[in-house]
């Protein structure tokens, strides 16, 4: 009973604490526009700080990889510090990289030790990646609702009760944070909510294919609409020599509320690719290995064709301004 509870109290409980922490006159840290800003009014991003604050309780509960959640508890409390006081970036990146290499190290006994270097530096791209999209009014949340809902019916159909109630508690909390956070925002995830999520998808992940839940490319087609965007937008500005870690406004969801879709239905669209992605890494993740090359085949020809979409309509766009 209490795994299938669970979710539904914690998404209860980080709504109560968002609409506590939202009354009039409470003292909260604002997002004040910058060059990367898709609004124009400050915006408090105290988001992460209530779903984290019921997630971790409710991990802890369930007993799913303490190690992970304290590490995720962790890089909340420490991005909640940076939400407020702007830490260096060595400070950030350092404390990304010790907390990937201490799950990778501890959690995943057995994998060769040449293996660990790529899967930390995966797991770190995934914690940044997921703070890199987290920008427009909807998204980031929706990418939790949809990405770790994908993850609980793939633990689910593993046998894995405990990790599908964890990861149902992750979207359920993401789901009552998307009421405030649906445009028009009242409150933004801030990095207290987007790095210990991406940490998490990233860690999940990993141990999911380690413990045979799933195959390796799962996690990565789950979350393939925050994966392909931020890659591609990062390797685009480093091959142009540009300061990547500066904010900007060039990823791909960023250009479609710039191209007058707006934070609604760009949201919108995001959520049905989210939903497709995640369908096709289910149907396919215990299907012949032939099958899953061609879904993984059509997911890549599918980005293609929306990324090359998205250029054409933004070099037209260009022309006119």
């Amino acid at each position: 009973m209490l795994p299938i509870a669970l979710p539904l109290a914690a998404a209860i409980a980080t709504a109560a604490l968002l609409a506590w922490l939202l009354r009039e006159g409470r003292a909260l840290p604002l997002d004040h526009p910058n060059e990367r800003s898709l609004h124009a009014r400050p915006i408090p991003r105290v988001g992460g700080l209530a779903i984290f604050a019921v997630a971790v309780p409710a991990l802890l509960l369930l007993q799913w990889s303490p190690l992970a959640t304290l590490l995720a508890a962790a890089l909340a409390a420490l991005s909640f510090l940076d939400d407020r006081s702007h830490l260096p970036i060595a400070v950030r990146f350092g404390a990304h990289a010790a907390a990937a290499a201490a799950f990778v190290l501890i959690a995943l006994d057995g994998v060769p030790l040449a293996a660990v270097p790529v899967l930390v530096l995966a797991v770190m791209w995934m914690t940044n990646l997921y703070n890199f999209m987290d920008g427009s009014d909807g998204l980031a949340g929706g990418m939790a609702l949809f990405g770790f809902g994908t993850y609980a019916v793939g633990a689910w159909l593993g046998g894995d009760a405990t990790l599908a109630a964890a990861c149902a508690t992750l979207a359920a909390c993401a789901a009552a944070f998307l009421v405030f956070n649906f445009h028009p925002a009242r409150v933004f995830m801030g990095d207290a909510g987007s790095v210990p999520y991406g940490f998490l998808a990233g860690a999940i992940g990993l141990a999911g294919w380690h413990e045979g839940l799933w195959p390796p490319w799962f996690p990565v087609l789950a979350f393939s609409p925050f994966v392909a965007d931020a890659s591609v937008t990062l390797a685009r500005r480093m091959l142009r020599g540009e300061k990547f870690w500066r904010p900007h406004r060039t990823h791909y969801y960023q250009r479609l509320v710039q191209l007058g879709w707006g934070h609604r239905r760009t949201a919108l669209a995001e959520y049905a690719l989210m939903l497709a992605c995640g369908t096709l890494a289910l149907a396919a993740s215990r299907a012949a290995p032939a099958v899953q090359a061609a879904v993984l085949a059509a997911a890549a020809a599918l980005y293609l064709a929306l990324a090359t979409a998205v250029d054409r309509a933004w070099k037209a766009h260009a022309r006119t301004v």
